[in-house]
């Protein structure tokens, strides 16, 4: 069984490609055994959908 920490790896490369059997299985065993990774999962997806539906509203933030 995989740590948190490689958890939190696989969930955050999930965003930018897709995983493979193994690394998806891992994934969801873990996540069916641990809260704390569940509760970071779920705010990295609503970061991820919300960077998705307000690109526009990011611009340069340099900006003044």
């Amino acid at each position: 069984m995989i740590m948190c920490k490689e958890a939190t790896r696989l969930m955050s490369l999930r965003i930018e490609q897709p995983l493979t059997f193994q690394q998806k299985t891992q994934l969801a065993i873990h996540l069916s055994m641990c809260g704390a990774c569940r509760r970071c999962d779920k705010q990295f997806r609503f970061l991820h959908d919300s960077f998705n539906r307000h690109p526009s509203q990011l611009g340069d933030t340099n900006k003044k």
